[in-house]
């Protein structure tokens, strides 16, 4: 069996496997942005048949963020006019299509209406922040109308480095993960040395975008018409220099775009309670790129 071949297995056993919320993970905030409930209105979107909800695979995702003073909501009506009016942060995961919900195959529609879409960007561009991220198949499909509105292309697949038979690792000594104000952070306390990401998608940034995480030669990018039914003619093809998260200023407004959900929770899965996302032990520094993210987006930092 080649090494992709044992990678995908053990993978789609952990992505099917019971998956619940890591009650031990609190890791340290030494310099919290707020005082306890004195910061920004975050709002996670639940309003599309979202695949991680505040109470779902994104309470310990919700939880780090109040533990550094956000306020932490969430979206459940759809996306008029006004609606985003009090929001300061839209964080958008893996969203779906209503006919996703049961079924991961192609296609995969829009899960947000051309309104919708129209709301956001208008949103953005008058000074709202949007964190959207989206995952291997079927998420990509979902929101690749919404993330084109901001000149980002999401790809409907899955993304691997065929060079590991673990999760994909970026590096600044590898060049995969950039040296910027990102993983930087506000001071030195802040600085994110390496991201672990769980299987995720590949997209194509805008030129006025900063990427954070940027895939090598050893990535590639498998697109099955149905998610995880991989098979010998499935289409493969590189996707070095592509990216699985950049950041980018637009009008008045912010967008953080990220291609994997899992590196941004903390869960247990099946009978071993197998450690996937920021409670991993590889991943030490995943819970310090949320934050950062978050603080740019929140204009605490440039």
């Amino acid at each position: 069996m080649s090494r992709v071949a044992v990678f995908l297995f053990i993978l789609t056993g952990l992505s099917f496997a019971q998956q619940i919320g890591d009650p031990d993970f609190n890791p340290p905030i030494f310099h919290p942005a707020y005082a306890t409930g004195e910061g920004s209105q975050i709002y996670i979107d639940e309003a599309h048949n979202n695949f991680h909800t505040m109470e779902g695979r994104y309470k310990p995702f919700a939880d780090l963020l109040a533990r550094d003073g956000y306020v932490i909501k969430t979206l459940k009506d759809t996306i008029e006019r006004n609606t985003l009016d009090s929001v300061d942060i839209l964080v958008i995961s893996n969203a779906l299509n209503i006919r996703n919900t049961e079924d991961w195959t192609l296609p995969t529609p829009s899960a947000f209406t051309e309104d919708e879409i129209k709301n956001i960007a208008r949103w953005v561009d008058e000074g709202g922040s949007l964190f959207l991220i989206a995952d291997h198949m079927p998420f990509p499909g979902a929101v690749s109308e919404l993330a084109s509105q901001f000149g980002f292309k999401l790809n409907n697949g899955f993304a691997f480095d065929t060079s590991s038979t673990g999760f994909d690792l970026f590096t600044r000594e590898a060049g995969t993960l950039k040296n910027n104000f990102i993983t930087n952070g506000r001071d030195n306390s802040e600085r994110v040395d390496s991201i672990y990401s769980f299987t995720g998608e590949a997209f194509q940034i805008p030129k006025n975008a900063v990427p954070v995480m940027t895939m090598n030669k050893s990535f590639v990018f498998m697109m099955p018409d149905t998610a995880w039914n991989f098979k010998e003619d499935t289409p493969t093809i590189s996707v070095a220099g592509w990216s699985q998260g950049a950041v980018e200023n637009l009008g008045k407004g912010k967008v953080a775009v990220w291609g994997e959900a899992a590196m941004f929770s903390a869960q247990v899965a099946g009978q071993n309670k197998t450690k996937v996302g920021m409670n991993t032990p590889e991943a030490k520094y995943n819970y310090q790129l949320l934050l950062n993210v978050i603080h740019w987006l929140d204009g605490l930092m440039d």
